[in-house]
């Protein structure tokens, strides 16, 4: 089955998913904007890439499935690897900022009650 042959159902699933994966990277995209501080806003950009891939990627794998008749595995492997990167990074990112943030003494952020060494 070539791409031209793709029954309307599907059609209309795959664009579905697309615009739902593009509308929450947007989401994601203007929550970076306009979130007041860098702790508020590593959240929403974090969150909509990697629910706005989610559905890109799923109409992608329903595309291939039906329109190449093929297995999903490059949808499947950039799945897992932006479900395991975008949380550690937000993770690294937070840490290195609250860091930053303590050793500079800010008074967003709360002290720490007791040191890192004991």
């Amino acid at each position: 089955m070539s791409f031209e042959d793709i029954p309307l159902w599907a059609a209309l699933l795959v664009s579905a998913l697309t615009l739902i994966g593009a509308f929450l990277t947007l989401v994601g995209a203007i929550g970076l904007v306009r979130m007041p501080s860098f702790y508020q806003r590593i959240h929403a950009p974090t969150l909509g890439t990697s629910f706005g891939a989610i559905g890109v990627l799923a109409a992608s794998a329903i595309l291939s499935t039906i329109g190449e008749e093929r297995f999903i595995a490059h949808e499947f492997l950039i799945f897992i690897f932006v479900s395991v990167t975008t949380p550690v990074t937000l993770t690294l990112l937070a840490r290195a900022a609250l860091h930053r943030d303590r050793v500079e003494g800010s008074s967003e952020v709360p002290a720490m009650e007791k040191p890192i060494d004991q």
